[in-house]
């Protein structure tokens, strides 16, 4: 039977969820040194993405009772976040004079999926503590910090890249773009999932050489930033 945990004994898990996030938003931030973005609304962003996940949650165990099990529900799950990580950086982000170059979309998307995936860590590990299993919750916060908070940091930022691109196009091409930038991004977190959850290359291996996929693909996303940098037009002022 689970245990209920105290005050003082939630705290290993707040700080193990939070912060691991939180040092990726450093990293990350610094991708954006020459126009950084006002603290106050990072913050925001931040927060604003860890409260999605109580509109996420109810969606999923609907999409759950739709499809049940299989694929069909993985991209679902999928879809369901990256849309509300999507929606509440349009909400909070995207309509304010702050957003004001290309690369700002990725640095607000990054933002809001680093709040999401604290918020879904510590849920986590929670439950793991819950559980009693002290070794089981480290390493449960550890292939998060490798895995999951990554992966969320991935899917999003290349939606946000690929919204950047189309900064200084019509509204209708922006839309498109949005549209193509969600696909992929749900693509690439139904794949994570699938390999992750289904063994997809057999016991251990799989979670190892998912994750180096997962890393390689942040050398890509590193490389997108630089990409995205080189975007311009008329940039508001």
């Amino acid at each position: 039977m689970a245990n209920q945990l105290t005050s003082l004994e939630l705290l290993p898990p707040l700080a193990a969820g939070i912060l691991p996030p939180l040092v990726w938003l450093w990293f990350w931030l610094k991708e954006d040194k020459k126009r950084p973005e006002p603290r106050n609304l990072l913050i925001l962003s931040f927060f604003a993405g860890a409260l999605s996940i109580l509109f996420v949650v109810p969606l999923q165990f609907v999409a759950k009772d739709i499809f049940s099990t299989g694929l069909a529900l993985l991209v679902a799950w999928a879809a369901i976040e990256e849309v509300a990580k999507y929606i509440t950086a349009y909400i909070i982000d995207f309509r304010k004079r702050t957003y004001d170059e290309p690369i700002d979309s990725m640095i607000y998307l990054i933002t809001v999926a680093l709040g999401f995936a604290s918020f879904e860590n510590v849920l986590f590990l929670i439950k793991s503590a819950a559980a009693g299993s002290l070794s089981f919750s480290i390493t449960t916060a550890l292939m998060r910090f490798l895995g999951a908070t990554l992966l969320h940091v991935f899917s999003s930022a290349f939606l946000g890249g690929i919204v950047a691109l189309a900064f200084c196009r019509s509204s209708k091409i922006k839309r498109l773009y949005a549209l193509l930038g969600l696909i992929t991004a749900t693509i690439l977190h139904t794949l994570f999932n699938f390999f992750i959850m289904n063994d997809g290359f057999g016991a251990n291996t799989s979670v190892l050489t998912v994750f180096a996929a997962l890393w390689v693909g942040v050398i890509a996303l590193l490389l997108f930033f630089e990409r995205v940098k080189t975007v311009t037009c008329s940039i508001k002022t």
